[in-house]
């Protein structure tokens, strides 16, 4: 029986997306094409595969079974023909899926994308949230090329690097009337607070780090990007506990003032982590160097 191996990263998707049209828009294809490819899917493997369900499309039991073989054969034949491969980062044409958490979208992904403009033009990033499911990233079927945060409980097919670590600082307004130079701890928990709810590892770690040195916040926003964190400083007396990095970037704004955190808050990690079937892939190798020098250098 013949196979047709363009048929198995629709497979992939779905198994993943449990949707046509989100999977389709991560093969980059139509959603007629990637109906007409299930079709023929369905077709070759003699099984629905997918239900269509009220939530999403479900798969069979045969499904199921088939996902993980197809997942390493897909790994095997990518490791043998892309490691014979050469790269020149300078002539490449390729599309990389990588899923950052917010706060290495803010961070990192700035610097990743100047240094492909200046190194690899033709190299092109899709970026796909990470928060705290690395299933639904992609990742571990390998659909997506690496996500970039804070990873944890990996499954065996990942391979898990480390970046670097950031600590914590707090942000308030220039012209505080209670906050100068400094804070201490009963200024902080006099404050009221703009917290980040994403991404999640990032959260609780903020959580558990007060704890620990019995700290108490009381949140008067919640926000869902660190983005929003500028303009509702600005305008108010609240405080914001945010990693150091982020802080760095907004000490240039002029309405703002970074101060020490009252109390040691501890480091946290930043991970990268990618699929096994691409270690030996000339390209993803040369962009994860690329990832590593620039976490190194911030």
């Amino acid at each position: 029986m013949r196979y047709d191996l363009n048929l198995m990263p629709v497979f992939l998707a779905l198994m993943e997306e449990r949707s046509v049209t989100r999977a389709a828009e991560r093969l980059g294809i139509t959603q007629p094409a990637l109906s007409n490819a299930l079709a023929r899917l369905r077709d070759m493997l003699r099984d629905p595969l997918f239900i269509r369900e009220r939530y999403g499309m479900q798969p069979t039991q045969k499904a199921e079974e088939m996902a993980p073989v197809i997942a390493a054969a897909l790994a095997s034949l990518d490791e043998l023909v892309l490691g014979q491969q050469a790269f020149d980062p300078g002539k490449a044409e390729r599309l990389f899926t990588i899923a950052p958490n917010s706060y290495v979208e803010f961070v990192l992904v700035p610097a990743i994308v100047a240094r492909l403009r200046e190194q690899a033009p033709g190299i092109r990033l899709r970026l796909t949230p990470f928060g705290t499911d690395l299933a639904e990233t992609g990742v571990i079927s390998g659909a997506t090329a690496m996500v970039l945060g804070r990873v944890v409980d990996p499954p065996d097919n990942l391979v898990v690097q480390h970046l670097m670590d950031d600590g914590l600082a707090c942000v308030v307004r220039a012209d505080h009337p209670v906050v100068n130079k400094r804070m201490s701890k009963q200024q902080y928990e006099q404050l009221k607070h703009v917290n980040v709810l994403p991404p999640g590892r990032l959260r609780v770690g903020l959580f558990q780090a007060l704890e620990r040195q019995g700290l108490r916040r009381e949140v008067a926003v919640s926000v869902t990007h660190f983005l929003a964190i500028p303009e509702m400083i600005a305008v108010t007396d609240y405080c914001a506990t945010l990693p150091s990095l982020i802080c760095r970037r907004l000490a240039d704004d002029r309405r703002l003032k970074v101060v020490p955190a009252p109390a040691d808050l501890g480091t946290f990690p930043v991970e990268m982590a990618w699929h096994v079937r691409y270690r030996h892939d000339p390209a993803h190798q040369w962009l994860r160097q690329l990832v590593t020098e620039v976490a190194g250098e911030l």
